[in-house]
């Protein structure tokens, strides 16, 4: 029996993983799995268990786009298939805890697209990445040209939308798209082993971290008030002076 494409999530400790399902289409996106996004990620961001997210595929395949005849249909009854990914695209990456993309296989179009939007990438050996709107006549978003071109510089964005050409993990990690590459059967391990640091650090040091690496400048004010009101500080200095584990309090 042929599964329903959708959007499923599972919590493993403090991390959210986040499961991008359509595996007889590779995991391609329809407009039903584009809408479920957004509200997903606002229950878990409200979780205050969460302390970090995962983002993958269903099976060995991340996202191969878009589910093409689904946003054809979408379109025929009056959505707009291309806000309908940003939507999501914004969703992610206004998640205000550190969040993940574990990639296998094709991470293409729409999977290129949301993993951009997360705050790391890792990869399995073998996966290929592209941005494909030429291949189909499709101008990409503004908003997404300029997370790809903040992410990889605007060179390497010019080659992958002009073309709309496949690249590996080698060239993915040149260029900054990805940020550790991993032989075949150790992402799963080497992702869980990463969650459980970031999710033992400080979320007052990550969440001010996140808005200004992203652009935010204009609340250093906000942080400082933060930083004074949340102990962070002082427990952290007191486990390093101590030599113990630091058990921070403040959350988002």
């Amino acid at each position: 029996m042929q599964r329903l494409p959708r959007v499923t999530h599972s919590l493993a400790g403090s991390t959210a993983t986040v499961v991008l399902s359509n595996p007889a289409k590779r995991n391609a996106m329809t407009a039903d799995m584009w809408r479920e996004l957004p509200g997903l990620l606002a229950r878990l961001a409200a979780d205050p268990t969460v302390r970090a997210l995962v983002l993958t595929g269903d099976g060995p395949t991340f996202c191969a786009g878009a589910d093409i005849s689904s946003l054809r249909d979408a379109a025929a009854a009056g959505s707009a298939p291309q806000e309908l990914a940003v939507r999501a695209e914004e969703a992610l990456a206004a998640f205000p805890k550190p969040t993940l993309a574990a990639v296998r296989g094709y991470c293409v179009g729409g999977g290129s697209q949301l993993a951009a939007a997360c705050d790391l990438r890792f990869a399995e050996e073998g996966a290929l990445f592209g941005v494909t709107p030429a291949k189909l006549g499709i101008v990409y978003p503004a908003s997404s040209t300029r997370r790809l071109a903040a992410l990889i510089g605007p060179a390497a964005t010019k080659y992958l939308l002009f073309s709309g050409e496949l690249i590996d993990t080698g060239r993915a990690l040149r260029t900054g798209l990805v940020d550790e590459v991993l032989p075949e059967g150790e992402l799963g391990k080497r992702v869980a082993e990463f969650t459980r640091v970031l999710v033992s650090r400080s979320q007052l040091t990550q969440a001010a971290a996140k808005e200004f690496a992203d652009g935010r400048t204009d609340r250093d004010g906000h942080w400082a008030e933060q930083a004074r009101g949340s102990g962070d500080t002082a427990e952290g200095v007191a486990a390093f002076l101590e030599r113990r584990s630091p058990r921070f309090t403040w959350s988002p």
